[in-house]
C-alpha cells in the first residue's frame, strides 16, 4: 500500500552562492517518512510553478518548514524594516492561502518555525521583526557558532495550557525545546490559539480554534531528532495519523480536543 504524500515547503537557495535551488533540510523528509509514516514530497514554493489547488489535490497534508526568510511585513500591513531581514515572497504567495485553504477544508498541516508564523500571519495576525530586542525577551537566535547538536540543543522550556491540545498529546503540561528563530507572534489572528508559551512569554504552540482538521504549529524545531525525542515524536505521529485518515476518506482529522 503507498503511503500518503506530506508536500514539504521548499525554500529558495543558493547551491555554490550561484545557482538557484528550491531546497529542503533533510531532517523535514525523515521526520515525515520515519516518524509521521508518509512519503515526503518537496515543493517548488513559486507560484509560476504551482497553484494552491494543484498542491491541495496532489498532497494529503503539509509540511510549513522553517526558512532564513521571513514572511513579508506587507502582508500583514506593516512596512518592512532593517529589522525584518530577507524575505521570499513567492514562499508567501504559495503558503498563505494554502494555509487558509486548508483551515477551510479540513486538510491537515504542520506548522514549524516559519511555518508557525505563517499560520498566524494566514488569518490575520501579525509579527514581531526582532524578539530579542523585547524588554525581558530572551535571544531566541541560533547559536552563532557550534555543531548543528549544539545548535539544535534544548534551551528553554515552553509551558503549555492545563488540559489544553498539546499538553494532551505530550502528556506533560511543559517541555525542554531547542530555539532558532528571531521573529515571533505580535498580535494573534482569528481563532489562533496560542497554547504554549516559552518562559519570557514568547508564543510557542498553536492551533486554529474550530478548524475541522490537524492545524498544531510550533515555532521550535521538530523535525531535529525527531525519531527518538519525546516531544517531536508524538507530534509527528499525531500530524501522519491525520494525514492517513485524509488519504483514507478525504475527511478531516481534527486535532487532540480539549478536556
Amino acid at each position: 500500500m503507498s503511503r500518503p504524500i506530506v508536500g514539504i515547503i521548499g525554500n529558495m537557495s543558493l547551491l555554490n552562492d550561484s545557482y538557484p535551488v528550491h531546497a529542503g533540510g533533510t531532517m523535514n523528509s525523515a521526520a515525515v517518512a520515519q516518524v509521521a509514516g508518509c512519503m515526503p514530497l518537496l515543493i517548488p514554493t513559486d507560484p509560476r510553478f504551482v497553484g494552491v489547488e494543484e498542491l491541495l489535490d496532489a498532497c494529503h497534508g503539509f509540511l510549513l518548514t522553517g526558512g532564513r526568510p521571513n514572511v513579508h511585513p506587507e502582508e500583514y500591513g506593516e512596512p518592512a524594516t532593517e529589522a525584518h531581514g530577507a524575505f521570499d515572497r513567492c514562499r508567501d504567495a504559495v503558503t498563505l492561502p494554502l494555509v487558509r485553504a486548508c483551515v477551510d477544508r479540513g486538510q491537515p498541516f504542520l506548522g514549524i518555525c516559519r511555518g508557525f508564523q505563517e499560520v498566524n500571519v494566514a488569518m490575520g495576525g501579525t509579527l514581531h521583526p526582532e524578539i530579542r530586542d523585547l524588554p525581558g525577551r530572551m535571544n531566541h537566535r541560533m547559536p552563532p557558532e557550534g555543531t548543528i547538536e549544539e545548535k539544535f540543543a534544548l534551551r528553554h522550556r515552553v509551558r503549555f495550557s492545563e488540559g489544553g491540545v498539546f499538553a494532551r498529546l505530550f502528556g506533560a503540561a511543559e517541555v525542554m525545546t531547542n530555539t532558532l528563530h528571531g521573529q515571533g507572534i505580535k498580535d494573534a489572528g482569528r481563532r489562533i490559539v496560542i497554547d504554549g508559551r516559552a518562559d519570557d512569554g514568547t508564543p510557542e504552540a498553536l492551533f486554529v480554534d474550530g478548524a475541522p482538521g490537524f492545524t498544531l504549529s510550533v515555532q521550535w524545531h521538530p523535525e531535529w531528532n525527531a525519531a527518538s525525542d519525546p516531544v517531536s515524536r508524538p507530534l509527528f505521529e499525531a500530524f501522519g495519523a491525520a494525514v492517513r485518515a485524509w488519504a483514507g476518506g478525504r475527511s478531516p482529522r481534527a486535532q487532540l480536543k480539549t478536556a
